[in-house]
């Protein structure tokens, strides 16, 4: 065989090898990308833990995937009841992990559920005013607390952080557990409060 053919040989020999090398680590890097993509999805999303109350049909403590939106913490809930004013909540805020979203009523539709309710055996508190002018100190909003002797924005805060935090006041005493509120300050709401 001449020379020049024992050349090409080698030198087409080479670049078959060449070439073929090429495929072959083309191919694993495909395959190892593809391996690395599988474990990525099957890695749960991190979990966000919120508190909703107000106005939604089962409220209470949700987890939801982060970067949700209080939309999602209220379907979850099991959306807005009829009397809730969605207006005065941004509902395409993103939420944080422990935060608590408080969906708040319609003055004017609260008023007409709990009027329907009365019937129905329950103390038909009015948006947190009972029967007798009495605020309801469980169900009244920050402006009804304001409205009462002694309690300030601040205070009336702090009462309905407490009983959202805790369930509700159980008796009107518990009025006392609130800080700023000793027993000369509640002397002066033990008349102007019920439960």
């Amino acid at each position: 065989m001449p020379m020049y053919k024992k050349s090409l040989l080698v030198l087409l020999v080479l670049v078959l090898a060449a070439l073929g090398g090429t495929v072959y680590g083309l191919r694993g890097a495909d395959e190892g990308e593809t391996l690395d993509a599988g474990t990525a999805t099957e890695q749960a999303a991190p979990e966000i833990v919120v508190y909703v109350t107000g106005a939604v049909n089962k409220p209470g403590v949700v987890t939801l995937t982060q970067g949700a939106r209080i939309a999602d913490a209220v379907e979850a809930c099991g959306g807005l009841l009829p009397t809730a004013d969605s207006a005065k909540l941004n509902m395409a805020k993103e939420l944080g992990d422990g935060q608590q979203v408080r969906v708040p009523e319609k003055a004017g539709q609260a008023a007409g559920a709990a009027a329907a309710t009365k019937g129905a055996g329950t103390q038909g508190t009015a948006a947190g005013a009972a029967d007798g002018g009495l605020v309801n100190i469980n169900t009244a909003d920050a402006q009804q607390l304001d409205a009462l002797p002694g309690v300030g924005p601040a205070m009336a805060q702090r009462i309905i952080e407490y009983r959202e935090q805790n369930g509700g006041f159980q008796q009107p005493e518990d009025l006392k557990k609130i800080k700023g509120i000793g027993e000369a300050k509640y002397s002066k709401l033990k008349d102007k409060i019920c439960i």
